[in-house]
């Protein structure tokens, strides 16, 4: 019997419902679909690519190495694509997922414009029922969310925001259509990673740019390049190398953590080291660094008064300089922004650093913005100020599990999950890349967790079985084990996504654990061993 006879004769509707066609969806779509279900995805935006769709910001772009974040599924997709740089740029980025879209055929299953605002588990059919922006209700035996870890934008809480008469756009709503920046007054509200790309970008062509900064980061250089067509038939060929590296590493990057402390070496040494990284493209100099950097306080504060001297060599101000260090939190605490040119946009003489520590936005007003000591004119105010991470994107939808509970009040004091991917009293819903799950290299990880997701739709429609759940044994017993994962790991100290932190959103002013910190490897290791068990360790009936 194949899979999807076995679900219809139980239900009207999907066999599978995904939401969103991002990185994720596109190729949880592509698996269902081996299988022989009947899937369908609901997706907001009108195009594919999910974060690559809407982030058209100027700037925009990724830092995992282009070549290790393109999937890995398809053969001839590696033969075909050709990469243009080393960390593609949106555009770059939502070319290739549009290309894959095409070559897979995966629109046709696929209905755009089209917002889930609630899901609702139906214990006398075993069934969701999943109910659109619109008012469309539709039903499925499996419902996967494929909603991504920075989905849920922000605003900031100001006063005023509607008021202002000029342009104005969070950076995750850019406009398709080019927005024109000489001659304008431009405010960039926000500093963190999308914060430090778009200034850097909108420094170039803007008349004057005012930068409001409230947490300063500890941004290392991307060193970014082109990539011509021997190095990228170089790269082709050593594609499975590439690949096997980004299964051993712990965050699913080319790069690994030196097994050298820093404590251990001569401090010539030492600073030798930290020169090669900082001078290499991409990730190294936070996930290939001595393997104490995170965890030993003494050791933190070595690498982070070595990139605070960067800093203060490359800003010709020193008052300026200071106020771009950090000092709340050390170096890698936070997800570190990769940069090109950043710290010399503040050498410009058309761009302004305003620290909201000293100097707080009242409100904003019709023609700009209002601090403490003076008003601001602007013609077009930017909204670099994040994500309600991991979890928000979950809050938006209204999802409700046996007995009407509700998700986002079982989330209320942090995620509880079974290895990010089932909430027990939730049957059939999967998570791919959800709470607590293994971060990083991010469609390295998806390919994972959604195989592991296909595989455990497999077992059930050949067993006939109709309802998969977590335990909550199950589910508390993930939970402490990511947090114990997570003990002794400096991050977990600090305010910031990665820690549940977002001072825009009630509720979300408590650190949790959000993500599950012991590396990917380990990661993969407990869901095969539950997989190769038969799935014992979950409620299947």
């Amino acid at each position: 019997m194949a899979a999807s006879q076995a679900i219809a004769e139980t239900t009207a509707g999907f066999d599978a419902i995904v939401i969103g066609a991002g990185v994720s969806g596109l190729y949880q779509l592509h698996k269902l679909r081996e299988l022989g279900l009947k899937v369908r995805v609901f997706e907001t935006g009108t195009g594919v690519g999910g974060t690559w769709y809407w982030n058209r910001y100027p700037g925009a772009r990724f830092d995992s190495e282009s070549w290790t974040y393109g999937y890995s599924f398809s053969q001839e997709l590696l033969e075909e694509w050709d990469w243009d740089e080393h960390f593609a740029g949106q555009p770059e980025t939502e070319r290739y997922l549009n290309y894959v879209a095409d070559k897979f055929d995966l629109r046709r299953d696929i209905q755009f414009k089209s917002r889930v605002i609630a899901a609702h588990y139906r214990e006398e059919t075993r069934s969701w029922e999943v109910l659109l922006e619109d008012g469309r209700r539709y039903t499925t035996r499996f419902l996967i969310t494929a909603v991504g870890v920075l989905s849920a934008a922000t605003m900031p809480t100001i006063p005023g925001v509607e008021r202002f008469h000029g342009q104005s756009c969070h950076t995750h709503y850019w406009p398709k259509e080019p927005v024109r920046f000489e001659g304008k007054r431009v405010a960039v509200i926000g500093t963190g990673a999308t914060g430090v790309q778009t200034i850097t970008e909108v420094a170039k062509t803007a008349g004057h740019l005012t930068v409001f900064q409230r947490t300063p980061q500890w941004c290392a250089p991307l060193h970014n390049g082109k990539i011509g067509n021997d190095e990228m038939s170089r790269i082709r060929a050593n594609f499975p190398e590439i690949f096997a590296r980004c299964q051993e590493t712990y965050g699913c990057f080319i790069h690994a953590t030196d097994p050298r402390a820093a404590l251990e070496v001569s401090p010539e040494e030492r600073e030798a080291f930290w020169e090669k990284l900082y001078s290499e493209p991409g990730f190294g100099i936070w996930m290939g660094n001595f393997r104490d950097i995170l965890v030993d306080r003494k050791a933190n504060a070595l690498i982070s008064d070595f990139i605070a001297r960067k800093i203060r060599q490359r800003v010709k101000d020193p008052a300026v300089a200071e106020k771009l260090i950090p000092k709340n939190h050390g170096f890698g605490t936070r997800r570190v922004p990769l940069e090109s040119g950043y710290f010399e946009v503040y050498n410009q003489p058309n761009v302004k650093l305003v620290d909201i520590t000293e100097t707080p936005i009242e409100c904003i007003t019709p023609t700009g913005i209002k601090t403490s000591d003076r008003e601001y004119e602007f013609d077009i105010i930017i909204y670099a100020t994040g994500f309600d991470a991991i979890t928000g994107a979950f809050d938006r939808i209204d999802i409700h599990g046996v007995g009407g509970a509700s998700l986002k009040d079982k989330w209320k004091d942090g995620p509880q999950t079974f290895l990010g991917i089932l909430v027990d009293g939730f049957p059939n819903l999967l998570m791919v890349m959800g709470p607590h799950a293994g971060l990083g290299n991010f469609p390295r990880a998806v390919e994972y967790t959604a195989d592991w997701v296909t595989d455990l739709i497999r077992f059930s429609c050949e067993r006939d079985l109709t309802r998969i759940e977590a335990t909550a044994a199950g589910a508390i017993a993930w939970t402490d084990h990511v947090i114990e994962a997570s003990e002794g790991l400096l991050f977990t100290e600090i305010d910031s996504w990665m820690t549940g932190i977002n001072r825009n959103v009630e509720g979300k002013q408590v650190r949790r654990i959000m993500r599950y910190s012991g590396g990917h490897p380990a990661f993969r290791k407990r869901c095969d061993a539950v997989a190769a068990e038969g799935y014992r360790e979950l409620s299947l009936a």
